[in-house]
């Protein structure tokens, strides 16, 4: 049985239309105007045991919905769903100790209190024995090497501290489902690093169902080996991480190292579209006829050095979002309609 299972999940937000002015606002008072948003319309996907998938959108595209709906947070307008074997809106006790949602927008621990205490009061509302929890909090903040943060207080963090210890916090119970909504926002190359490191390694031996939700690829592409791509609040993909490159992308980059900038008409010649950065060449080669092309250009004068890689990641989702956003307004109005 999978882990998560989401049917035809819906939320339909109803809110209120204000009309400009102090007349607007009367007639607020006697007659309302309202419109539907869709912050997730008919999302349905499983996840097996032990999967890391990454859910990416764009801003409003229903990613955070979603998680709500499946930690118990919201209750869908309509459709299904189960973690666990548990439907999660009915917030039943024996889910509640299994999953763990983490939100780096939001805060996890009390502002004005050290850490240690907010990780004391999860202890107690999770009944986790004593000597468990010190064994499993110390190896922990050892990982992350926030050991000597625990008696500062929060808001005296910084950003990365204090989001390590928000990791910390999602895990003393063990859970079995752990939601992460944008776990890494804001931090910086090595706190980021670091964090990608723990979290494979957790994921790894306790074998936790992860979603994950994030602006950030590199999160994606150190985390996840499937990717669920959903705008508008519909999916647009789900698959794994090596066919969305196949899928969505038909070339290769090619970087050409040169000893000196290339004559504007040697460029023209490779009958490729490029770009030019002083002495470098970015150019996108068809991949089925990189091992055709690629040797006349290596015989070229001045070639130093080369490197063949895929499209970028952050490059093939920004396209699927536009696309996604293309299907959802339709085709353009005729003109003279």
């Amino acid at each position: 049985m999978p882990a998560i299972t989401a049917s035809g999940l819906t939320k339909i937000y109803r809110t209120y239309k204000k009309r400009p002015g102090l007349a607007g606002a009367v007639r607020g008072l006697f007659k309302r105007d309202y419109e539907e948003v869709r912050a997730a319309d008919g999302v349905s996907f499983s996840i097996e045991e032990g999967e890391c998938v990454g859910f990416l959108g764009p801003n409003g595209a229903g990613k955070t919905t979603v998680l709500k709906m499946l930690s118990g947070l919201l209750h869908p307008t309509s459709g299904d769903a189960h973690v666990l074997g548990h439907v999660p809106w009915k917030r039943e006790d024996a889910l509640k100790r299994q999953f763990s949602l983490l939100m780096g927008q939001k805060n996890a621990l009390w502002w004005d209190l050290p850490a240690r205490e907010s990780l004391e009061l999860n202890r107690a509302i999770y009944g986790i024995e004593e000597k468990r929890f010190r064994e499993v909090v110390g190896a922990l903040t050892e990982m992350l090497d926030v050991k000597d943060k625990l008696d500062v207080m929060v808001r005296e963090l910084s950003l990365g501290e204090r989001m390590k210890l928000e990791l910390i916090s999602a895990l003393p119970h063990s859970p079995k489902v752990l939601f992460l909504d944008e776990p890494t926002i804001g931090l910086d190359v090595v706190a980021q690093h670091t964090i990608h490191e723990f979290l494979r390694d957790v994921q790894r031996r306790r074998q936790m169902t992860v979603i994950l939700t994030t602006h950030y690829m590199k999160d994606v592409a150190a985390l996840c080996k499937r990717l669920v791509v959903v705008t508008e609040g519909s999916i647009l993909y789900d698959g794994s991480l090596e066919q969305i490159v196949d899928r969505f992308t038909s070339h290769k980059i090619v970087t050409l190292d040169l000893d000196a900038p290339p004559n504007p008409a040697d460029i023209e010649r490779l009958g490729f579209p490029c770009e030019v950065r002083g002495p470098q060449v970015i150019l996108r080669i068809d991949r089925t006829r990189i091992a055709d092309v690629l040797p006349g250009i290596l015989r070229g004068q001045g070639v130093r050095d080369v490197s063949v890689e895929d499209v970028p990641l952050e490059e093939i989702v920004a396209e699927l979002f536009r696309a996604g956003a293309d299907r959802q307004a339709g085709p353009p109005a005729e003109a003279g309609r």
